[in-house]
């Protein structure tokens, strides 16, 4: 067919063609009774699946290293769109009480107690319903060390200094829940654990993060925090505490302010001289961290150490 001078063709459909190509559609073939039945095996086989849609392929071992590629983009991207810049990361116990709470389950147990006060099982659970009560403030100081970085946060513009936390109850609620009700945004690194968990109430929706690997979760600690405050803790407060020390130690980051919450328990369980005694950290290690009571004393130290420093805060 003859065309005019000069031809412009009309753009063709995005996705139809007038003249289908050969492989729009399967083969056929009346001689061939089995034909239909191969094609649908090979069509319903995985690995036929696209790989983002193959679940199977996407949870294999061979794909661990996208698993975590994945991890870490995800979270990456949610804090890079909402312009998050520095964090105060602050790490402690899921187990960390309301003072209301802990008094209510000391009072459950006394009375318990006094109907049965030969049980040793219940003396116990009395023992440590006491010391949960005893480090119950130290929800509040977390509470209260929430609300002054969120005050300072959006006095600075809403999120170029923002409350992280593991996202989950007790010591990391309080954090997230401080902030929460200075209105200002905040972080929750949530993990996936064989039971389920859930994240705290308080963390900002968009903000709240869930991490298949710990290593990746840890990475997203460090690299925005510009501060370290670990309130009384187990396990997995020690984990976090440690790996960031160990970073700052070695100058594999830059350093950055710790301080742990609560010099009593702290120093029991934690004991860096002895650890110095043994040769196996140097005396300048031990400047590594300080210790405070209260959240004023924390927040205070922080900003002090960043302007000895000549660093930015906010």
């Amino acid at each position: 067919m003859k065309r005019p001078y000069p031809y412009i063709p009309s753009p063709p459909d995005p996705l139809r063609r007038k003249q289908p190509l050969p492989w729009s559609h399967p083969k056929r073939d009346p001689g061939d009774l089995q034909l239909e039945q191969r094609l649908k095996a090979i069509l319903e086989h995985p690995s036929y699946r696209e790989p983002d849609e193959d679940t199977d392929f996407i949870q294999s071992e061979s794909a661990r290293g996208v698993r975590l590629q994945l991890d870490y983009a995800k979270a990456e991207q949610g804090m890079r769109g909402q312009g998050i810049e520095r964090c105060i990361v602050v790490f402690g116990s899921t187990r960390l009480r309301e003072p209301a709470m802990a008094e209510r389950e000391l009072a459950q147990i006394v009375a318990q107690c006094l109907q049965a006060p030969d049980d040793a099982q219940l003396a116990r659970e009395r023992r440590l319903a006491e010391n949960r009560l005893s480090l119950a403030r130290y929800y509040e100081v977390g509470r209260e060390l929430g609300r002054l970085v969120g005050k300072v946060g959006n006095d600075a513009g809403g999120r170029r200094l923002v409350v992280m936390t593991g996202g989950g109850p007790g010591a990391m609620e309080a954090a997230n829940r401080g902030a929460f009700e200075e209105g200002a945004p905040t972080i929750g690194l949530n993990i996936t654990l064989p039971r389920e968990q859930f994240p705290n109430p308080y963390i900002t929706p968009g903000l709240c993060f869930q991490f298949h690997y710990f290593s990746m979760r840890k990475l997203h600690f460090m690299k925005r925090a510009v501060a370290i405050v670990a309130l009384p803790g187990g396990y997995g407060t020690l984990d976090e505490l440690f790996g960031a020390l160990t970073l700052i130690q070695t100058r594999k980051v830059a350093p950055i302010p710790v301080v742990l919450v609560g010099e009593a328990y702290w120093r029991r369980v934690f004991d860096a001289e002895y650890i110095l005694d043994q040769g196996h950290i140097d005396a300048e290690d031990l400047d590594l961290y300080w210790y405070a009571e209260t959240a004023a004393e924390a927040w205070e130290g922080i900003q002090h150490w960043h302007r000895e420093n000549g660093s930015a805060l906010i």
